[in-house]
């Protein structure tokens, strides 16, 4: 067996040798002078061979004939060239080609720094590319009111975003759910640490000035990464620049609910040296703005026995946050050709996401018939480091190799309270309490409270409009009757660290057949913990003999921030909530071990905390073959497999009650994914694509989910149990798309199509109800149902009225819409565990209907444009065994932006932007009724205006 595969190896190495002799190869490098342009066709006119430029705008053209051809060099906005080329044997390179702009209509829009220059690189590299494929360019992100990548690719078909008090941090494609969006980072997949210990990497960390494209591949290939279920964003950073580049940009802004400012500054400086063979750019952003944002939150007695009681309201919160986010990053790119045929390359990436957000908020407690009001000094910071090393080389005319190591790290901590030891660290909640003398009126006639709608005999609330209808008008929210009861530090840390190494190998057998190869592994390290620290004061205990308790009056207090902004949305309902917190020192100081002492307050942390931290390794080996095959001129083949074997191994530990002992346990999980692909490239014109594909994709369960630990809070007004499943399967997928393409000859497109995603082993968190010694708990748990399917179209236009006459022809749109049905059989179950109804939903996060508009205006230097992005309501969380009822959904949302520029010279530009115009609420309800909310938050407009300048 030994000599048959040395055989096949001096074989084939001999045919690459044999073929280098007798062929020539072509490569080159093209610009417009101010840049490398993407997606360029290049035709060797005598082959009918040719290939379009890769994103640093090289093409490599093989299995040439020696002597003279006619290369013709093609791109959208510029004069078509051609030329002649005489080939010698081996390795031919035509440097650096200057395109010239095309005279004509296009001429002043490429001239004036509008937008085309940028949706030119995106159309090219849409229509060259091998997988189904939406684009941004990086000069169209910085035209847009965008501040963080997701929301950059929320403007993409078929894209949406979640929103976190106020800004996008993951996205959703397709309608999928958000761990379904491979996000990788120059092709490998970024490593994930966040509160929810899953795999979706938050976005709102990384800016959008670090991005040079944006590509969401929504039917992958063989050689991208399988765990793509609803698509791969690939974030490619930027790289070293044509010419010395210098440039600048500047802004300040205004949040209307904070009425503070903010500011956004970043630099991108690049050059070549040593005759162009090294070069380099370094970008840095930094990005500071101050925030606020007012909740709506209500609990559901979802525990209660009787089905009749389970609408009814345990507590709800009314909160404002108000805080400062800053976002600061360096992005480092080197490379060096030591000949067109051989180039090193190494990035490095540094990010910085602090989130400063206290959180004031009070609890109308209807249960236990009294205030609850906490103080949160929260200061999340957020850290992404990492490197690349790799190279490209042409070790023969036909023949490529590749490769890359990297090694990046994401950690999420809290490093306050200061005063605590460094393993009491996390997210400090001083809670006070305020029993009432009399009652919390609307209460119906079973003594519960409920929305208006829900209640047995018409008497309840309207949390919108509420009136807490006090029976004893002394009862109001008290600072010199709110006792310190509770001390709460969640230490909620993850770190997810990724070494990757990859290998790919490109052979050009003939004009018409490309062979790729390769492997990737990855060895990740994943930690995390979700532990609440307890501290009670011994007086809240009944304990003879300890220090009183202590009264929010007595600390120090700072005034209401800007009270007069806090839930403006509802006309003043909440205004007797807004009292005067404490200052964040005051805060710091109470978590503080002085403090415990003089005031008799002890730790009661669960004795099961140790089962809230957890530890794995994912090590993941990973294969692939493919063929690209030129049926003819107008037909092409995409096909081969990929193949992905994962093994796990998770440690954490286990509480033994009746021992009261906490043990460790270790559970190993390891599965294959053997993943076919094939896809059809039909051009039905030079300016019309038609694609088909089938693709095998699938998802990995988060790290949390696998944990084999319990997580007991009782901290709420709901005790609630969260548990790991070491059980859980991986989702799969068989994905079908069709998708057509036109290409419009004043930089527009247009595109439509049909999708369908069948599913296996679906994972979803279940929320169920236990009764564990006598106490009612709501389990939350991850779970996997057998299957579903997601059935969609999808279409887009972008279109300029460039035929219109003098000041009309800068008009234009840009539309986008996706439709989506999705089912999932959902088994309902008895206590014990007897199947009595089989429910049908949609799949989690997915909104039947996504999409973008925008109207713009770009002539003589000005561009205008008003965008909105609506995404339809959709469910969030399954209860499975209360069944749909009991489902938390999320309301519809729409919004729109504004964005203004002005180039005042080739230089210098000016530009201004307004976000949330709509300033309309994110809304969650249980069950059907939209009225019957969980949530709503409001954010209200923000914006900033400022400039860039290019000073060389």
């Amino acid at each position: 067996m030994q000599k048959q595969l040395q055989l096949m190896l001096v074989l084939l190495l001999w045919s690459f040798v044999a073929n280098a002799q007798t062929s020539a190869s072509l490569s080159g490098r093209i610009s417009d002078g101010n840049g490398y342009l993407p997606g360029v066709n290049v035709y060797v006119v005598e082959t009918s061979h040719g290939a379009p430029t890769d994103l640093s705008g090289k093409f490599d053209i093989s299995n040439l004939p020696v002597g003279k051809v006619s290369l013709r060099i093609s791109y959208l906005g510029y004069e078509t060239r051609t030329q002649e080329v005489d080939l010698v044997s081996g390795k031919n390179s035509l440097g650096n080609i200057v395109l010239a702009e095309a005279a004509g209509d296009l001429e002043e829009y490429v001239m004036n720094g509008t937008m085309i220059p940028s949706q030119m690189k995106a159309i090219s590299i849409k229509r060259n590319s091998m997988a189904i494929m939406d684009v941004i360019a990086a000069d169209a992100i910085g035209k847009l009111p965008d501040r963080n990548a997701a929301e950059a690719v929320q403007r993409l078909p078929g894209a949406s975003v979640n929103r976190y008090h106020g800004e996008a941090n993951q996205v959703s494609v397709r309608g999928t759910p958000y761990s379904w969006a491979s996000t990788l980072y120059n092709g490998t997949r970024l490593p994930s640490a966040n509160v929810f210990g899953n795999r979706n990497s938050l976005l709102d960390a990384i800016p959008a000035e670090m991005i040079q494209y944006v590509q969401l591949s929504k039917a992958i290939t063989p050689d991208m990464e399988g765990d793509a279920i609803g698509g791969s964003v690939n974030f490619v950073t930027r790289t070293a620049p044509e010419d010395r580049t210098l440039n600048v940009s500047l802004a300040g802004g205004y949040g209307e609910k904070s009425q503070k400012g903010s500011y956004n500054a970043s630099l991108v400086y690049g050059d070549r040296l040593l005759d162009g063979k090294l070069g380099f750019v370094v970008s840095a952003s930094i990005w500071n703005r101050n925030f606020a944002s007012d909740e709506i939150a209500l609990d559901y007695n979802l525990t209660k026995v009787n089905p009749a009681e389970r609408y009814s309201i345990n507590t709800m919160n009314a909160k404002r946050y108000f805080g400062r986010r800053t976002t600061s990053a360096i992005n480092a790119a080197v490379e060096y050709e030591f000949s067109p045929s051989n180039k090193v390359f190494a990035r490095l990436v540094r990010d910085r996401f602090d989130d400063v957000r206290p959180v004031y908020e009070t609890y109308y407690e209807f249960n236990r018939n009294r205030y609850r009001y906490s103080n949160r000094e929260s200061e999340y910071k957020t850290n992404l480091k990492g490197f690349e090393l790799g190279g490209n080389h042409s070790v023969a005319t036909n023949f490529k190799i590749d490769w890359k190591v990297s090694s990046y790290d994401m950690f999420y901590r809290l490093d306050t309270p200061p005063n605590m030891p460094s393993d009491q660290k996390g997210l400090p909640i001083a809670q006070f309490y305020q029993n009432l003398a009399g009652d919390f009126g609307g209460r119906s006639s079973d003594g519960l409270i409920y929305n208006t709608f829900d209640a047995p005999d018409g008497r309840g609330i309207a949390p919108l409009n509420f009136d807490p209808q006090l029976t004893n008008e002394n009862d109001f929210l008290d600072p010199s009757r709110l006792s310190l009861q509770q001390l709460i530090i969640y230490q909620i840390d993850q770190r997810d660290r990724d070494n990757v190494g990859q290998m790919d190998f490109t052979w050009d057998k003939d004009s018409k057949l490309t062979l790729k190869a390769g492997g990737k592994f990855r060895f990740k390290k994943n930690e995390g913990m979700n532990t609440p620290q307890v501290f009670l004061p011994n007086a809240a205990l009944g304990i003879p003999n300890s220090a009183p308790l202590r009264f929010l009056s007595e600390f120090d207090r700072m005034d209401f921030p800007v009270a007069s902004t806090y839930f403006s949305e509802l006309n003043g309902q909440f205004d007797g909530l807004a009292i005067n917190p404490m200052t964040q020192n005051q805060v710091f100081e109470i978590f503080s071990p002085e403090f415990f002492a003089a005031n008799d307050i002890n730790d009661y942390s669960p004795a099961s905390n140790a089962t809230t931290k957890f530890n794995g390794t994912e090590d993941v080996y990973a294969g692939y073959l493919m063929g690209i095959y030129d049926i003819n001129a107008k037909l092409k083949v995409i096909g081969g497999f990929r193949n992905e074997y994962t093994k796990i191994e998770m440690n954490s530990s286990v509480y033994d009650v009746a021992n009261q002992e906490v043990n460790p346990i270790t559970k190993d999980h390891s599965y294959n994914a053997f993943l076919p692909m094939l896809h059809f490239k039909y051009s039905l014109a030079e300016n019309k694509n038609l694609r088909l594909a089938y693709t095998r994709t699938f998802a990995r369960a988060n790290f949390a989910d696998l944990s084999p630990s319990e997580n007991i809070d009782v901290t709420g007004g709901v005790p609630r149990v969260t548990r790991g499943n070491t059980f859980l399967l991986p989702t799969f997928s068989n994905n079908f798309d069709i998708m057509g393409e036109w290409f419009l000859q004043d930089v527009g497109l247009v595109t439509a199509g049909v999708f369908y995603k069948d599913i296996d082993n679906f994972i979803f968190r279940d929320l169920s109800t236990e009764t564990i010694d006598g106490t009612g708990y709501l389990v939350s748990q991850p779970k996997n149902l057998e299957s579903a399917y997601l059935l969609g179209f999808e279409m887009g236009i972008t279109k300029r009225f460039s035929s219109l006459p003098g000041f009309w022809s800068g008009f234009g749109v840009d539309l986008n819409y996706t439709l989506i049905h999705s089912e999932l059989e959902v088994p309902r179950l008895s206590e014990n565990g007897d199947p009595i109804a089989m429910d049908i939903t949609s799949l989690p996060n997915q909104s039947r209907n996504l999409f973008n508009a925008s109207v713009f205006y770009e002539k003589n230097g000005l561009m205008l444009r008003l965008a909105g992005n609506y995404r339809g309501p959709s469910v969030e969380t399954i209860n499975q065994n209360l069944g749909p009822d009991y489902y938390i959904h999320v309301g519809k949302n729409f919004t729109v932006d504004f964005s203004a520029a002005y180039s005042i010279s080739e230089r210098i530009k000016v530009f201004a932007e307004v976000r949330n115009l709509t300033n309309e609420p994110y809304v969650q309800y249980l069950g059907e009724n939209k009225n019957r909310i969980t949530s709503s938050e409001w954010y209200a407009t923000n914006g900033q205006a400022g400039l860039r300048y290019v000073i060389f």
